[in-house]
């Protein structure tokens, strides 16, 4: 298995593998691009996305400046929209379905790292899938850690730290983030 098999598997693996370190500098190529673009260059910031991006909808739109480790990993919906400043360190799958709005430095990390300092230290990275659901708004400078799952029409306040899942049709907040209050569930 290929380090790069089991960095998209979440198994622990070799962040420094050759093949990783060149798809990570191709996102910074591409990131770059993107970030130095002209506001107006609409077409031109289609086609990075285009590039960088592993599965996008339509009417996804990215506001400079944005950063990824690998880009490849992310799926977005249709109708997704990123702010300024966002992170998504995307060694696993991070996913967001239909009509996500992502505030300005919302970050995303699937990434982690052993708590040992030697494995750490030897560069031993491994990663957990985020899922954000439909409909989900996500307060500016939020944190979304690995491994979680975010339900549909759920509102993130700002500045929270999601460490955990949480259902369908919750407002969510805080350090670490719970549950403040529960949404109406729309008619059937």
């Amino acid at each position: 298995m290929t380090e790069k098999e089991k960095m998209l598997a979440g198994e622990w693996y070799q962040a420094g593998d050759p093949e990783l370190v060149k798809e990570r500098l191709n996102a910074r190529k591409l990131t770059k691009a993107l970030n130095d673009s002209a506001p107006d260059a609409i077409a031109y910031r289609a086609e990075i996305t285009q590039k960088l991006i592993g599965k996008s909808g339509t009417n996804f739109w990215i506001e400079p400046p944005f950063y990824c480790d690998y880009g490849s990993n992310i799926q977005v919906g249709d109708d997704v929209f990123f702010n300024f400043n966002c992170v998504v360190l995307d060694v696993c799958q991070v996913s967001l379905g239909d009509r996500v709005f992502v505030a300005p430095n919302v970050q995303f990390y699937a990434a982690t790292h052993p708590l040992e300092s030697k494995p750490r230290g030897e560069f031993w990275e491994f990663g957990k899938p985020i899922k954000i659901g439909n409909d989900v708004w996500i307060g500016g400078a939020s944190v979304i850690c690995p491994g979680v799952t975010i339900g549909d029409r759920v509102v993130i306040g700002a500045g929270s730290i999601v460490t955990k899942s949480f259902p369908d049709d919750v407002v969510i907040g805080g350090n670490p983030a719970k549950i403040i209050r529960y949404l109406d569930k729309p008619e059937s």
